[in-house]
């Protein structure tokens, strides 16, 4: 160790030595630690629904009491360490969460043994989350990759309702009695279909990444493909461009809410109101991808008083373009799907008198000049033998949401180039 200068030592010239010294090693030993270049990026979302909402039915009451819920989710890009983001956004009091982990998901309710890491929130392992709020965990030290399962469980020890949720998971998750986040395998837990109280995973990564958000309806939101199988048209096109190899590293987050819509609340809120959260939250956002409309005009054909003009959806979305772009968040834009014989439990969705409005609306998409790229989905997805309808080999069935193969082919459409460039 270097003896401590005495006071009769201490020059003007030491102390620009040291001066020097520190100023050397803050401009060269920093800028080659990997850590300290690291930025948060996305790479896993939902967005959050109220579990009370009244649309189309109320759902029965549910109250967690002294168990743990254990919810699996896909990344989408890697990193280092990994943080979580707990949501009493729909909350009415506050939401305590008595521990949390996270950890490798293998099979139905299994972690990978000795995966499990835990999660705290400002040093401590337990947290209140007020009436409306989101919280990020601190830091954990798990590496993860890019499309691997991860498990996120949390114990909550007292009466929780449940509040925050996004509807449809297509994956199972799980609840367990009693304190079980370390717990390699949980014992006859209950299946759920829905997440709970969480929204976001956030990776840190010294690698300079693209986050992509797709916002929009049900058809974002993944209805139609095969639940547990990961083939959202977002899936496929993490997929993709994963199988590029050279266009860098691209997160794709998911943001859409089945029933959701531009300008009304009814599952979900109103993509007016949700964007800044759901879109301009995300950690790193680059890019978005905006589809939603279609239950702006289908909505209208069994459900009263829900009428809007084309008019006004475009002004609706525009004000969502005007704010990503003020972000320097680059926009863009899908054009509605052929509906055509579309039905919602045994009602009609589509009529013929409103197919105009959809044309008009994708006519405005593909000639408005304030965005950085079309995706042409109503064109690719049509039947050519009758252009109003999905082509069959692409419908799930109802012929308003893709099929498996559908959603594949929408991430096709995607014109790479417009998503790995810089905003």
């Amino acid at each position: 160790m270097t003896p401590s200068l005495s006071r009769q030592r201490f020059t003007w010239s030491t102390l620009l030595a040291l001066l020097a010294a520190s100023l050397l090693t803050a401009c060269f030993g920093r800028a080659t630690h990997d850590d300290a270049a690291a930025s948060w990026y996305g790479t896993w979302s939902v967005a959050p629904q109220d579990y009370n909402e009244p649309f189309p039915t109320p759902l029965p009451p549910l109250v967690f009491s002294n168990q743990t819920i254990r919810q699996v989710l896909r990344t989408s890009a890697g990193g280092k360490e990994v943080r979580v983001r707990f949501s009493n956004v729909f909350g009415k009091a506050p939401l305590k969460i008595d521990g949390a982990s996270i950890a490798r998901a293998q099979s139905g309710a299994s972690i990978a043994p000795a995966s499990s890491t835990e999660l705290k929130f400002n040093g401590q392992p337990s947290v209140s989350i007020p009436a409306g709020e989101e919280l990020w965990s601190d830091p954990a030290a798990l590496a993860v990759e890019a499309e691997t399962d991860l498990a996120v469980s949390l114990f909550l020890a007292s009466d929780t309702p449940a509040s925050t949720q996004h509807m449809f998971a297509l994956r199972d998750n799980y609840v367990a009695a009693g304190n079980a986040l370390a717990t390699d395998t949980l014992s006859n837990p209950e299946t759920r279909t829905s997440y709970f109280f969480i929204t976001g995973v956030d990776v840190r990564s010294s690698a300079r990444a693209s986050v992509v958000v797709a916002f929009g309806d049900s058809i974002t939101d993944g209805v139609g493909s095969t639940p547990g199988s990961n083939r959202r048209w977002t899936d496929f096109l993490v997929r993709r461009l994963r199988a590029e190899g050279n266009i860098g590293t691209v997160s794709v987050l998911n943001a859409g809410i089945s029933g959701g819509r531009i300008l009304t609340d009814v599952m979900g809120p109103k993509g007016v109101d949700r964007f800044e959260r759901d879109v301009l939250g995300q950690s790193g956002v680059s890019h978005v991808i905006i589809l939603l409309g279609i239950n702006d005009i289908g909505f209208a054909s069994f459900v009263p008083n829900q009428e809007v003009s084309v008019e006004q959806m475009t002004a609706g979305l525009q004000s969502m373009i005007d704010k990503a772009k003020a972000r320097g968040v680059k926009v863009l834009v899908g054009t509605l799907l052929p509906y055509k014989g579309a039905a919602v439990a045994g009602t009609s969705y589509y009529q013929e008198a409103h197919e105009p409005k959809r044309q008009a609306f994708n006519a405005w998409i593909r000639e408005n000049k304030t965005l950085d790229g079309v995706i042409d989905f109503a064109d690719i997805m049509k039947n050519p033998a009758d252009p109003l309808a999905i082509l069959p080999a692409y419908d799930s069935g109802d012929r308003l949401h893709p099929s498996d193969a559908g959603y594949e082919a929408m991430a096709r459409a995607i014109d790479l180039a417009l998503i790995t460039s810089k905003p």
